[in-house]
Formats: structure tokens, C-alpha cells, sequence
């Protein structure tokens, strides 16, 4: 995939991370190229598919009270039919804003954001009983987000390819 994109388009790319509403000159001009070819190659990346999604990155914590919980889901059983199952179902709960399936100890982590514990004990209780073969939840409560995600290291991922 990457055959296709040079030096200019990563800076395109990771500058767009952090300033995403970013107007085309002020974009050109931190990548040092003319307007024109800047949108042009922003064009391409799209169409390519190498930016998804533009995304604002909303600061709940100021708009509204919310618990942020972590949850580690081990399956019953391993078959595909089992996991899709499962995927299909995650997709259908709102609140589950992030599902990895991974490797270890537990199958799937999943990112779920609830208006207060209540709300996701009952969310809990949906997963548990919804028949989605479910061996195992575990939570684990966000106190505090010490790192938020602020983009990929983009030069250094590639590098190292």
C-alpha cells in the first residue's frame, strides 16, 4: 500500500491527524507545497483510502458525566460462527465506542462509554444474558485518561518498513 505514497504525503498525513479542520493553504504551507498540488494529493489520499474518516474528538467530560470502562470478554467456545456472533452483537450496542479481538488470556477488549455505572451494569447484565456465548467479563473502570490517542507516529512506523 504504501508504494504509492512519498515523504510529502506522510507529512500530509500526519500533520491531518492533529488538524483535521485545517484549511488547505495553512496545510500546503506547513508541508511546503503550492495549494493546488496539496489539495490534489489530499484528493488522491482519500480516494486511496489512506484517510478513513475525518473525526472531532468530542470533550465528554465537559459536555456530560460518563463512566469510561474497559472490558475483557473471554469466549466459551473459539469457532468463527461464535466470534462473528459476537461482533455482530457489539456492533449493535451504542456505548461499545472500541471492540479488539486480541490474542491472550481473554478474546476481545472492548472500550464502553455509559452515563454512570448504573447504566453500564445493565449493559453488563445485556452482554452476560444475551446468550452471546460468553464465558467471562471483566471491567476495569477509567479513573483518569493519562494519554489520549493523538495520532500515529507515522514517520517511525514506516521507517522501520
Amino acid at each position: 500500500m504504501k508504494k504509492n505514497l512519498d515523504r510529502l504525503d506522510i507529512r500530509i498525513l500526519s500533520y491531518l491527524q492533529n488538524n483535521a479542520k485545517t484549511t488547505n493553504q495553512d496545510l500546503a504551507d506547513a508541508v511546503g507545497l503550492s495549494p493546488s498540488s496539496c489539495l490534489q494529493r489530499v484528493r488522491r489520499l482519500e480516494e486511496q483510502g489512506f484517510i478513513d474518516r475525518y473525526l472531532a474528538v468530542i470533550n465528554l467530560p465537559k459536555l456530560c458525566r460518563n463512566v469510561v470502562c474497559i472490558a475483557t470478554i473471554t469466549m466459551k467456545e473459539h469457532s468463527k460462527t461464535d466470534f462473528d456472533e459476537f461482533e455482530r452483537l457489539i456492533d449493535t450496542i451504542p456505548e461499545v465506542v472500541e471492540c479488539y479481538t486480541v490474542s491472550g488470556d481473554f478474546d476481545f477488549i472492548l472500550k464502553i462509554v455509559c452515563a454512570d455505572m448504573t447504566h453500564y451494569l445493565e449493559l453488563n447484565n445485556q452482554l452476560i444474558n444475551i446468550g452471546a456465548n460468553i464465558e467471562s467479563l471483566k471491567t476495569h473502570v477509567i479513573m483518569k485518561e493519562n494519554k489520549p490517542f493523538k495520532g500515529y507516529a507515522l514517520e517511525g512506523l514506516i521507517a522501520k518498513e
